[in-house]
């Protein structure tokens, strides 16, 4: 196999890894907040604080940022012709990704503390 398509191959994969583990993880977290759902803001930062939420929480978000980007490159390269414009559209997608996934985590640290 080329590295071409390797290389699709492998952004395929996680496409579908990505996506498996944000449905398996939001199926358990609905389920949670179904069968005992906080009350009130307190409980609410209480189920969030707790590491076995967290942790998956960032996960889930790690997930989703990773899911994003390798859905809107594919986009990108396949759909914007032009090398320099291509450069710069990846480049802004990529910023504000990595700029959500900073606060994210900004807002996930806080509440852990």
């Amino acid at each position: 196999m080329s590295s071409r398509h390797m290389a699709g191959l492998r952004a395929w994969l996680w496409q579908r890894l990505t996506a498996l583990f944000m449905g398996v993880y939001l199926l358990i977290f609905v389920t949670m907040m179904l069968y005992d759902p906080p009350r009130d803001f307190q409980a609410w930062h209480d189920t969030i604080a707790s590491p076995s939420v967290a942790l998956p929480m960032m996960l889930f978000f790690a997930g989703l940022l990773l899911h994003a980007w390798v859905g809107i490159r594919d986009v990108i390269i396949d759909y914007i012709h032009s090398p320099t414009l291509r450069l710069f559209k990846l480049s802004l997608t990529a910023l504000a990704l990595v700029a959500c996934g900073f606060w994210v985590a900004n807002i996930l640290l806080t509440v852990m503390r």
